[in-house]
């Protein structure tokens, strides 16, 4: 479970290290305020996942200073392309959570996954993606 977790809160930082970078590329005030929304969830949930690694007395490997992004980020369109694939990513690694918990723990993970596959169906739609759903969210 402690490797899963520690994927979760990489994807989790990588998150909000995107979020930064996109949101300057954001220029309607509703993308703003979702890319703000999000950025905060992922603090949020970064900061559980933090204190839940702690409790087990498992480490993570820390947050580089920086991260390579898949593509440069240079308007509204890469902003929305980037913010999709990190809230898959996002999602993907909170899959690989939900086999290795129960209860409470598990309630967390599928409430992260479906979290993020929402938000990544938010950014479609404003980006006009089509399908704006995926099947099966989270899913390699």
């Amino acid at each position: 479970m402690n490797a899963q977790l520690a994927a979760a809160l990489a994807a989790e930082e990588a998150a909000i290290y995107a979020y930064g970078i996109l949101g300057v590329k954001l220029t309607a005030r509703r993308d703003r305020t979702e890319a703000r929304a999000a950025e905060a969830v992922h603090r949020d949930r970064r900061d559980v996942l933090v204190t839940k690694l702690a409790s087990l007395q498992a480490s993570a490997a820390p947050a580089p200073a920086g991260y390579q992004l898949p593509f440069e980020v240079t308007d509204r369109d890469t902003a929305l392309k980037l913010a999709v694939q990190v809230e898959d990513g996002v999602a993907q690694a909170w899959r690989a959570v939900l086999p290795v918990t129960e209860g409470g723990d598990r309630s967390a993970a599928l409430s992260a996954l479906t979290d993020a596959a929402v938000r990544a169906t938010r950014w479609r739609r404003l980006g006009s993606v089509t399908p704006a759903t995926l099947a099966w969210p989270g899913r390699p």
